[in-house]
């Protein structure tokens, strides 16, 4: 019998979701689990959005555009204009399966099998399986807790750079530590990119979950600066609570990118018709419910970031934004935590689910004792998981 490719065999399992046949064993017994290893929120989708399903009539449904519906381009164009960047033309945007495929897009499009695309550790997961698939090799230059995860100086960035270098990649705000990149810190990574000549791809999904005084810098803002060399990956899953949905999208100014990136999209025919009308009606999404999701993250955050800074020999940093939290626990090897979590320890037949730390980095040693901790349950149900999670560690023989 033949056997797979050895690429196959070689993916990395999400760390993020790996453990989940456990925790499937653990419900099928009763156990009650507290997710918090899922960036999946619980906060209701805009009303409209829903009504737009609810009201949809159109009957056979067919095929959508490969780049996206005139009407879902449209909305994201007006999208961007609301936030100040007026330069934003529907022949800029290419509608994606979510922000997961503009990420796979951005890296076929820019890198050769064998090339390296530069990324700031901890980082989300799945660029590393994206970067499998297309044979590209991600080179880190790690931030640290101490520091926030900001980025590091521009000397410390650069060393990384090589022959093969041909893009940084970077998220913010950040998934999975929630900082997030200042004016300073995005123009040192556009000075780089100019200076050596590589691509600028930015991940901002999480773009309105911020906690902290000063504003988001956005990629746009250079856009017109490096025009063939800035990417965007946006979403609208956290955005407007739509991960089902699966809506992103790309974003940039070069033509070449762009138009090679279509025939990607050309190849799995269409995103989701329905799915695209969903997200049309962002324009009329209130800003009331922007505003909301922001002050509950912000709440969920201090509870978050309070009670895990109260257990002893817990290490984190106040994340800035998005809606995780890196933390370093008194263990030395989180993922048997986890797993521990799940199998075995039980209070009042409760128990919580976390994401082991080393799924985001690239080497696994680096993430051994951290696990990432989605805040997306409401307060009462953070407390109870911070209360579970303070008596497991008391118990857990290291």
């Amino acid at each position: 019998m033949n056997s797979v490719s050895n690429r196959l065999q070689n993916l990395p399992i999400s760390s993020i979701r790996k453990l989940i046949p456990r925790a499937d064993l653990a419900k099928k017994a009763g156990v009650k689990i507290y997710h918090l290893n899922l960036g999946q929120p619980d906060v209701k989708s805009p009303d409209v959005m829903i009504e737009a399903v609810q009201n949809w009539n159109q009957n056979p449904i067919p095929y959508a555009p490969s780049g996206g519906t005139m009407e879902y381009l449209t909305a994201l164009k007006t999208y961007y204009h609301t936030i100040g960047f007026d330069f934003i033309k529907t022949e800029m945007i290419l509608g994606t399966i979510a922000g997961s495929e503009a990420i796979n897009m951005a890296m076929f499009a820019t890198c050769e099998p064998g090339d390296e695309i530069i990324v700031f550790e901890p980082f989300y997961s799945s660029y590393l399986t994206s970067a499998k698939l297309w044979g590209v090799t991600l080179v880190p230059v790690s931030t640290h807790i101490e520091d926030g995860f900001h980025l590091p100086q521009r000397e410390m960035i650069e060393v990384a750079i090589t022959n093969k270098t041909k893009a940084i990649l970077y998220s913010s705000p950040a998934n999975p530590t929630g900082v997030i990149y200042s004016q300073d810190e995005i123009k040192r990574l556009v000075e780089i990119v100019k200076k050596h000549n590589l691509f600028l791809i930015a991940d901002e999904v999480y773009r309105e979950y911020i906690f902290i005084d000063e504003t988001h810098t956005s990629i746009l803002e250079f856009m017109q600066e490096i025009p063939e060399q800035a990417v965007l990956i946006d979403s609208l899953s956290k955005r407007y609570n739509l991960c089902g949905a699966r809506l992103g999208n790309l974003v940039t100014m070069n033509i070449e990118l762009l138009n090679g990136s279509l025939k990607f999209a050309m190849s799995r025919l269409s995103g989701g018709l329905i799915d695209q009308h969903i997200g049309a009606q962002l324009v009329h999404v209130p800003q009331e419910y922007i505003q909301g999701i922001q002050q509950e993250y912000r709440l969920r955050r201090d509870v978050m970031f309070e009670g895990l800074n109260s257990i002893k020999g817990v290490k984190v940093t106040l994340p800035e934004g998005a809606f995780y939290i890196m933390a370093e626990l008194p263990v030395k090897d989180a993922e048997q935590f986890c797993i521990w979590l799940l199998q075995e320890f039980r209070d009042s037949n409760e128990t919580v689910m976390l994401a082991p730390g080393y799924g985001f980095y690239v080497d696994p040693e680096k993430g051994k004792r951290q696990v990432r901790i989605a805040y997306v349950l409401e307060v009462p149900q953070l407390k109870r998981s911070l209360e579970i999670l303070k008596k497991a560690l008391a118990v857990y023989d290291h």
